[in-house]
């Protein structure tokens, strides 16, 4: 049982706590003289085993390194009959191959994630951007600025080297805390979502324990200890209930991107 939080669309202009994220002004883009080649860090974090740890890695590595964003040429769709131009057709992929809704020359690309929400892609080296898309123009931006773009162009997520082995899907609550330049603590690892999970879940006596994990596939998997006697049919209540009180949490939506719940019962 799988849920998606989204994040706000390009309709929400504020963070949480407010504050216009049009407003934010970082320093100048240092990297004019940029070659191309993937950076240590992003490397380093990319070259870890464990997706969960490779997730956190690529995290700390958007906070201080660049990253390249996919500028792709379209032909001008011409001026409407007041002179202004038109609106630029959308390219429909799926993330993978190249999957997005490319934008105007001017903009960043958005893609598709496999649950159909958009995200915007950056890539670690103009060779995992060229093995995507071998038109498109590389553009050196700072991890900050992509997660701006993010918040303001897409469903607040940024995928690294779509269509790549490695390519790793930086979840909703890590580009805001990027983008706001605020630390970040996976939801895994978050012991207030631990407690907020427990609280959720305590009118529903069928359940004696939980703990939280990194999903497969979602940011966070929450294992739940069943007691013995419940049947199946019971048991399919209790999930569908405890994923409605689950999503109907603040705390829970605002700092986990997707969950999935796993029963266990506990031996008789």
């Amino acid at each position: 049982m799988t849920e998606q939080h989204r994040g706000p669309g390009p309709e929400h202009r504020a963070d949480s706590a407010g504050q216009p994220w049009a407003g934010r002004h970082l320093k100048p883009n240092p990297f004019s003289g940029d070659d191309g080649a993937i950076q240590p860090a992003m490397a380093a974090a990319l070259a870890l085993e464990s997706r969960p740890q490779r997730v956190v890695a690529v995290v700390a590595a958007l906070r201080e390194t660049r990253v390249l964003a996919p500028i792709v040429a379209h032909e001008h769709p011409g001026t409407d009959e007041h002179g202004n131009p038109k609106p630029h057709a959308a390219d429909t992929f799926r993330l993978g191959d190249r999957s997005g809704d490319a934008m105007a020359s001017a903009n960043l690309v958005s893609v598709r994630t496999p649950d159909g929400r958009s995200a915007v892609p950056v890539f670690s080296s103009v060779d995992a951007l060229q093995a995507w898309d071998a038109t498109a123009r590389p553009v050196p931006v700072e991890g900050a600025r992509a997660a701006l773009a993010a918040v303001q162009e897409s469903d607040s997520l940024l995928v690294l080297d779509p269509g790549n082995e490695l390519t790793v899907l930086v979840p909703r609550p890590a580009v805001w805390a990027i983008a706001r330049q605020q630390p970040w603590t996976p939801s895994w690892e978050d012991p207030e979502v631990t407690h907020a999970a427990t609280q959720a879940l305590r009118g529903l006596t069928e359940l004696v324990g939980l703990r939280t994990e990194p999903g497969d596939r979602s940011e966070l998997r929450i294992r739940l200890a069943v007691r013995a006697d419940v049947t199946p049919e019971r048991l399919r209540e209790v999930l569908n209930a405890a994923s409605q009180a689950l999503s109907n949490d603040a705390l829970i939506r605002e700092r986990s991107d997707s969950l999935e719940l796993a029963p266990q019962v506990m031996a008789g």
